[in-house]
């Protein structure tokens, strides 16, 4: 393979294996003011917009992924060329599968939003906090439950 293809092979599979980014274009931090009430009509307005521009972002990945396997797809006749091209259309679709369980997950965390049932822990029922909500807006346990859960899941493993 051509070391000008075989750079751009390495780097399209690069990409396509990163994962879902929680990073977020034109986020800007919620700003509390003194008095107000955790999860509030504004505060779910945020989080709701922050869920709806995370999932609007996966679905153009979703549609990008679409038109380049279409646009690449290929006949090589050379079987490592074949094989580069599989393993990149692999990495891509397995990216994809974790960000469409992203999807559903968001799809969700919406709808305890509209149900007036986010933003607090579900298992202890304290309120999760604005800042690892913004962090993580499909958190469902508060730091101190989540910490907990990973030390035990870390004991069970060994």
């Amino acid at each position: 393979m051509p070391k000008v293809a075989e750079k751009k092979a390495t780097a399209k599979a690069a990409a396509a294996s990163k994962p879902a980014s929680t990073e977020f274009k034109d986020f800007e931090p919620y700003t509390l003011r003194k008095g107000e009430e955790y999860m509030n009509e504004p505060q779910r307005d945020h989080f709701r917009r922050i869920l709806l521009n995370w999932k609007a972002e996966l679905m153009q990945e979703v549609d990008r992924t679409v038109s380049h396997m279409k646009d690449e797809a290929a006949n090589f006749p050379d079987p490592a060329d074949r094989a580069t091209q599989e393993e990149e259309f692999s990495l891509e679709l397995r990216t994809r599968d974790r960000e469409r369980k992203l999807i559903k997950k968001i799809d969700i965390t919406i709808e305890r939003i509209n149900q007036d049932d986010y933003g607090f822990c579900d298992a202890c029922g304290v309120e999760i906090g604005i800042k690892r909500l913004e962090a993580r807006p499909t958190a469902t346990l508060c730091i101190d439950c989540k910490t907990l859960a990973e030390i035990k899941e870390k004991q069970e493993l060994g």
